[in-house]
């Protein structure tokens, strides 16, 4: 009787309250570690660019300001995604990767070269081969979903997505692009067994990209040469590369709080593009062991977020579109921090939100963009009591029944 009242005093039931609530929900949490990453990175590529910028004739903060008018772009690009929503991407799909795939053959031909590589566009502010990962998370979620009834089908199901991961790998590897290249496989290949994929195709995508990585590190004397940088590292640091010997310098010289910001010397003399690839060696000797922790509590954060928006998606699309977007970010920075401390052979990874670069900070917002938009839809359904595909149908690991059937056996839900 009083939930009658209520209700005809108000026109709204607490219900319909709350699911206006949550049409305006944001997941602010990944809102604040996102702001807070791009935040350093500014401080970080203002400090560390001042050198190539007068060697520009530019002023120190050139590419301080450029950075910001991308992350202005970046914002509206988030706003227009969270208008228009993210399933619209199944209608676009098709455009998107023959568009990519497009401009990374016009690249190839005719585009600047920097650096003995042409991957770039428009004074080297737009890199064709960014945008080729955050395209081919979208085009492997959307093709999974379709085909999750026949995934498991070696002709119908792996066949055609190693021709999809294939071609367009290939299509940056000639720039070349190694260690992007070889990004794009490893997602491609994530997203694969997050979708249900059986162990033993697995094995074999695996077994491919490392032929693949082989061919890669032979075809190219540079490939050859990082590789033996880095194997001569692990025996002894001081027969690796001078780019990773100043880069761990750096980290040492930093020590708990660091130098200061802009007060740091190594990056003016031994760090090769500090303000790009090398940028997390400046921000380690400038702000130290707080600086870093600061640096990977926000990837931490960032990665607890987009599996948690994956794992309560509406649909099994965007829990595999959260899901590869989530680990897009956090494996660009895995690899970039890797090479910094020698963990890894050198790549050309940047270090997401925090590395200077139009087309690479602007495409790491529209990852966080899709991301929001796909936990918008999470909320709202779970506030409309709508259960599609199962209240706690989660990622891979937490749901443990087969996704894809085999022949003469029942379907499960992926």
């Amino acid at each position: 009787m009083g939930d009658a009242a209520f209700v005809n005093q108000t026109g709204h039931s607490p219900a319909r309250r709350s699911l206006r609530l949550a049409e305006l929900s944001l997941d602010y949490i990944l809102i604040i570690a996102t702001a807070v990453l791009i935040t350093l990175g500014m401080l970080m590529v203002y400090s560390a660019s001042s050198l190539p910028a007068a060697m520009m004739g530019e002023s120190s903060d050139f590419f301080v300001r450029r950075q910001i008018l991308w992350i202005f772009l970046g914002v509206v690009a988030c706003a227009i995604i969270l208008l228009l929503g993210y399933r619209l991407l199944k209608r676009w799909s098709v455009l998107m990767i023959l568009g990519t795939l497009g401009m990374l053959l016009v690249v190839a031909l005719v585009a600047e070269t920097t650096l003995g590589a042409n991957r770039s566009m428009f004074g080297g502010s737009v890199r064709p081969s960014e945008l080729a990962k955050l395209v081919i998370i979208i085009y492997v979620a959307v093709w999974l979903d379709a085909k999750r009834e026949v995934l498991n089908n070696f002709t119908f199901g792996l066949i055609p997505l190693i021709v999809i991961l294939g071609f367009t790998a290939a299509m940056v590897f000639i720039q070349p692009d190694i260690s992007a290249a070889l990004t794009i496989l490893i997602l491609g290949g994530l997203m694969f067994f997050l979708a249900g994929g059986e162990w033993r195709q697995i094995v074999l995508v695996i077994a491919l990209s490392l032929v693949v990585g082989w061919l890669a590190v032979n075809l190219y004397p540079t490939g050859k040469v990082r590789v033996q940088e880095f194997v001569d590292g692990l025996q002894d640091i001081t027969k690796t590369s001078s780019h990773i010997r100043y880069s761990i310098q750096a980290i040492i010289s930093g020590g708990l709080v660091g130098a200061g910001v802009g007060q740091g010397s190594i990056k003016s003399i031994g760090l090769p593009v500090p303000h790009t690839d090398s940028i997390f060696a400046v921000l380690a000797e400038e702000t130290g062991l707080f600086g870093i922790t600061l640096l990977m509590a926000g990837y931490l954060v960032i990665g607890w977020r987009g599996l948690t928006i994956a794992r309560n998606a509406a649909d099994s699309f965007g829990r595999l579109l959260a899901a590869g977007i989530t680990f897009w970010i956090l494996l660009e920075a895995f690899i970039n921090v890797g090479v910094m401390i020698n963990l890894l052979p050198n790549a050309g990874n940047a270090l997401p939100f925090i590395s200077y670069g139009g087309s690479h900070i602007f495409i790491n917002m529209i990852g966080i963009g899709f991301l929001l938009s796909v936990s918008h839809g999470g909320q709202k359904q779970q506030m409309e009591g709508e259960n599609t595909f199962g209240s706690v149908v989660d990622l891979r690991w937490r749901d443990r029944r087969r996704r894809v059937p085999r022949s003469g056996r029942p379907s499960s839900t992926l």
